[in-house]
């Protein structure tokens, strides 16, 4: 466990900050699209169902889904699909680089919500540097996978969601400024929210925006995976040159500050009855006769008071809380914060996952899935469990990030995250 230089929000060297620099931005030409909403996507983790997929295919036959989640037999030949198709819509126009170097005002709004930050090409650090910090663990799988994309097509392809405590004038009077000019783009996609994108081509503007990142340490928010993936990408490539740099959208919490969503679990082997029959009196079990939001309502009392999950997937909801201290103390380790120890997701993966159910940590076994409703009516239709889980605060999250921490993976989905299509980045460029 690593805890030096983890203690601040802020890093007093500005040589040892977040170092962002403007790219080339690769975007739709709205003329060749339908329309920017119909060509767009959320990040690929969070397209989950097949039907999802379809629908996003279908939207567009230029939407982003076929380079972020390509369908094919085989992954060499999804990723080689991927590479094709992104240089056939570039030779089309369908998609075209910005004639020069930016960083990119983004704002949101939607659901009572705005959100605005800057993208831009982040010089990479690992997490002993105390620079970019995350708080979640990986699956190998799914950063080989992802490595895979970007190495064939030679591209980020969607931004990562990174947030800091700012407060400063440089970044802030910079999005000011641009929000108040016209956008290169403006739609609203069909979860409601309204998408704006400014380029900051000024050196006086990124400068500004420069000198205050350069004091300051970021949280990852979402992309653990792909964070992991271009430090990968960055060690089989020469240093320095574009991929030692990924693109990001930064946000400042103090200003905009994101909401934390769980994440839940679909154990598609564990049939609910088996599920609490093995649970028998290592947790208090309850059944809740209400519907999912009334439930979900029962679920967030019963975590202020401790541990607590829901499950769901035979028709009904099952609460599970105040587990047996004993079984709590021999399953989870006793070398990690107190904070750690009693997060919802450190038990359900020590406890229960592992030494109540016998669940193997393989994606076979366990899918993570952010829409509740979602969770449910797959777990109903595979004869399986979702397992509903309570948020984390953030100030939680925060803390054990600095402390250099890291929670199960999974443990948190902040948001609004950043549409995918909007901006993309091509190494070739850079």
């Amino acid at each position: 466990m690593n805890t030096s230089g983890h203690a601040a929000d802020a890093v007093r060297d500005d040589t040892a900050g977040l170092r962002l620099h403007p790219f080339r931005g690769i975007r739709y030409v709205p003329e060749r699209v339908g329309s920017l909403a119909a060509v767009t996507s959320p990040p690929y983790d969070v397209v989950v169902r097949p039907d999802g997929l379809l629908h996003l295919e279908s939207a567009d036959p230029h939407n982003i889904v076929r380079l972020i989640l390509p369908q094919a037999v085989t992954a060499g030949t999804r990723h080689r699909k991927a590479a094709v198709t992104m240089d056939r819509w570039l030779a089309d126009g369908v998609l075209a680089p910005d004639p020069s170097p930016a960083l990119y005002v983004y704002e949101q709004r939607g659901d009572g919500i705005l959100q605005r930050g800057i993208i831009g090409a982040l010089e990479l650090t690992t997490p002993d540097e105390g620079i970019v910090l995350p708080h979640e663990d990986v699956m190998p799988h799914v950063v080989e996978d992802r490595a895979a994309l970007m190495r064939t097509t030679a591209a980020n392809l969607e931004p990562l969601l990174l947030t800091y405590p700012g407060g400063g004038d440089g970044a802030d009077t910079v999005i000011e400024a641009a929000v108040l000019r016209e956008p290169l783009l403006a739609t609203t996609t069909e979860d409601g929210f309204h998408h704006r994108l400014w380029a900051v081509t000024d050196p006086a503007e990124q400068a500004a925006v420069a000198a205050e990142l350069a004091r300051h340490q970021a949280l990852i928010a979402d992309g653990h995976h792909r964070w992991a993936t271009y430090l990968r990408l960055r060690d089989e490539h020469a240093s320095p040159g574009p991929w030692n740099q990924g693109l990001v959208l930064l946000i400042d919490t103090v200003r905009y500050p994101l909401r934390v969503r769980a994440i839940h679990r679909l154990l598609s082997r564990l049939p609910v009855a088996d599920a609490l029959e093995a649970v028998g009196d290592s947790f208090r079990v309850r059944r809740v006769e209400r519907p999912l939001p009334e439930a979900l309502q029962v679920l967030a009392g019963a975590a202020a008071e401790g541990n607590a999950f829901l499950l769901a997937g035979d028709g009904a909801f099952h609460l599970l809380d105040r587990p047996d201290p004993a079984l709590l103390a021999r399953t989870v380790r006793a070398d990690r914060p107190e904070a750690w120890r009693t997060l919802d997701a450190t038990v359900l993966h020590a406890t229960l996952l592992e030494h109540v159910w016998h669940v193997p940590d393989a994606p076979e076994d366990i899918a993570y899935i952010h829409d509740t409703a979602a969770a449910v009516a797959q777990a109903e239709r595979r004869g399986g469990t979702a397992v509903l889980m309570h948020p984390v605060r953030e100030e939680v999250v925060r803390d054990l990030a600095r402390q250099g921490v890291t929670m199960p993976r999974k443990s948190t989905s902040f948001g609004p995250k950043p549409a995918t299509g909007l901006v993309l980045r091509s190494l070739a460029l850079d």
